[in-house]
């Protein structure tokens, strides 16, 4: 796992920054090696796999061990579903290892985010849900609570209201197979530079829906990258939606990488959902700004200069 550079390059960088705070532990060794988490972040950010490739090497539990290490409590993995139950097993086991949550795995991964729900097609909202009822299988291997939903694109010649009950009645019927699990499924709206023609958008429009569906194992997956380029006023949009969002996803806008790279003020962003109790994942939906390791040191440092005191 090179811990030792990883150590070395981290302090470098942390004096080169003038930061106060360091990705390590008081002593200059990692917090995991000395059985606590001095370095710790406050708020519960969740890398995915592959964004410390460069220190921690290809394989997956070595990446989780590392980020552990790095402060991190959570782990994000949208291919989840993708992966054989060996691997998937063995991504559960190095979390519990490391007392790291497992945040989200994509739930309909058909396709292109497909089937479409807006359609109201009966062929498709069965596949929906049998989506549904293969992800509890995985959720429970790699013991995740949310699962991310994309609704799929507007619907050609249907009228906006129809389209709206269609993926109602669709998250109803997932809902149904869900709660008894404990399981949840987070719709995320996306917004239409990136996605243009996706259906769920708003944070208004995604609350209404939440209403109608009225259950538990249907709520938001608020990424405020997407939100940002669709609506603005992150901190008005989440208060309203607060009951309905249980889980965030971040990316600073434009560019999509870590904080301080767009004009996102997240310092004040996650202060606000520190100061609301938040305790749920906050996932690290974004690339880098810079590559190699020199990229991997500045991607925690950045959330290290954010993150709440």
């Amino acid at each position: 796992m090179q811990r030792r550079e990883f150590i070395a390059t981290t302090a470098a960088a942390s004096i080169a920054a003038g930061l106060g705070r360091s990705a390590l532990g008081q002593d200059g060794q990692p917090a995991a090696a000395n059985g606590a988490r001095s370095n710790t972040f406050t708020l519960d950010y969740a890398p995915h796999l592959g964004m410390f490739r460069h220190h921690a090497g290809d394989d997956a539990v070595d990446q989780i061990d590392f980020m552990a290490e790095a402060g991190f409590r959570s782990l994000e993995d949208n291919g989840m579903r993708g992966r054989s139950i060996e691997d998937q097993q063995r991504i559960a086991d190095a979390l519990q290892r490391n007392d790291m949550r497992m945040g989200v795995f994509v739930m309909n991964m058909d396709g292109a985010w497909k089937p479409s729900l807006t359609t109201g097609s009966a062929d498709e909202r069965a596949r929906f849900v049998e989506n549904a009822r293969e992800s509890v299988e995985v959720a429970k291997r790699t013991n995740a609570t949310w699962m991310t939903v994309v609704c799929g694109e507007v619907a050609d010649g249907v009228p906006m209201d129809k389209q709206t009950a269609n993926v109602i009645e669709a998250l109803k019927h997932a809902s149904v197979v869900l709660e008894p699990h404990g399981i949840v499924m987070v719709c995320e709206p996306l917004n239409w530079r990136d996605h243009h023609g996706q259906f769920l958008r708003y944070t208004p429009q995604s609350i209404e829906i939440m209403e109608a569906v009225d259950s538990p194992s249907c709520r938001i997956l608020q990424d405020l990258y997407h939100q940002q380029a669709t609506e603005g006023n992150l901190i008005d949009h989440m208060n309203a939606g607060w009951d309905y969002i249980p889980y965030f996803q971040v990316g600073d806008n434009p560019g999509r990488r870590e904080p301080g790279t767009g004009e996102i003020n997240y310092a004040n962003v996650f202060k606000h959902m520190h100061s609301r109790g938040y305790d749920g994942i906050v996932g690290m939906e974004h690339g880098k700004s810079m590559g190699g390791k020199e990229g991997e040191v500045a991607l925690i440092e950045a959330y290290r200069t954010v993150d709440p005191a």
